[in-house]
């Protein structure tokens, strides 16, 4: 486990899936994230490539092949290698090999950086392609953050204040994960969204249309709180268990599959595409 800390907080990183698995407020000494009760949902953090979401049939289609890949991509179950570090930073690298090919046909050197700056972390998702032809991915976050954050407070005490008033429109899914082509309005009041038990009953809130960069996690019962800063990221997803004590803000450059169709990694919604010789940066931020 990989350690960094400053006066205002201190995380820790497995190597595995190059996860963040604790944020703690010095301040207060919450602990910020969810702690992966596996009989809930075993994951804290999971960084999500070279997909989003949830293939049709679980197929990934490249220039007239086929490979299997299940929902989010590899790399949340992939052992990362430690690039670098120090007391305040941390840099994971998972290059492609033989067992990678073989579901993803690209030559890539997927990264990610933390790096703590005061009270925020910065997660920094960057790809370099080492191929002959262009590299298509798609790349997201999915940090899981403890709510409540306290003893002896619930669930509904909680709130998401987005940047802006938001017309919010949630895109959709099936039981399988993939768009339906419908939406569903998402109404905000005075820019909060109240969390309740039902929220996600039909799986993770879904918004494309975003003006908003920035979600906070907040309390009617004290002023403690917790930012997510996307400046980078198109796409939200909202989502929780149902039930469990924490909620997902799951800032995404793709998106899954829709129902009517499978398409080419070239064609799939919100793609991205590294060039020859390029580099591939986007970044998001964690505050207290």
């Amino acid at each position: 486990m990989t350690i960094l800390e400053n006066d205002h907080l201190r995380v820790a990183i497995d190597a595995k899936g190059a996860q963040l698995s604790s944020l703690i407020n010095k301040q207060t000494g919450v602990e910020q994230m969810w702690q992966a009760d596996a009989s809930v949902w075993g994951y804290h953090a999971p960084n999500l490539f070279p997909i989003v979401g949830g293939l049709l049939n679980n197929e990934l289609h490249v220039d007239g092949k086929t490979y299997k890949m299940n929902r989010h991509g590899f790399a949340r179950q992939s052992e990362f290698l430690i690039l670098d570090g120090d007391e305040e930073h941390a840099g994971f690298s998972l290059p492609y090999s033989e067992h990678t090919l073989e579901v993803y046909p690209y030559k890539f050197d997927f990264q990610v950086l933390y790096t703590l700056i005061d009270n925020a972390l910065r997660i920094t998702y960057k790809l370099i392609n080492r191929d002959t032809q262009p590299v298509y991915f798609s790349v997201g976050g999915h940090p899981a953050f403890n709510v409540p954050f306290n003893q002896g407070e619930t669930y509904e005490d909680y709130y998401l204040e987005f940047e802006t008033q938001e017309n919010l429109q949630a895109h959709l899914l099936n039981s399988d994960g993939q768009f339906t082509g419908e939406t569903s309005p998402i109404a905000l009041t005075d820019k909060k969204l109240q969390l309740n038990r039902d929220l996600f009953a039909n799986d993770a809130l879904v918004f494309k249309n975003l003006q908003s960069r920035m979600v906070t996690i907040k309390s009617t019962k004290h002023d403690q709180s917790l930012s997510l800063e996307f400046p980078h990221f198109n796409y939200l997803g909202v989502w929780s268990k149902p039930g469990a004590d924490f909620v997902c803000i799951e800032p995404w450059l793709g998106c899954a599959d829709s129902a009517d169709g499978p398409k080419d990694i070239k064609q799939k919604e919100a793609i991205q595409k590294v060039a020859v010789g390029h580099v591939f940066e986007a970044s998001y931020y964690i505050s207290i």
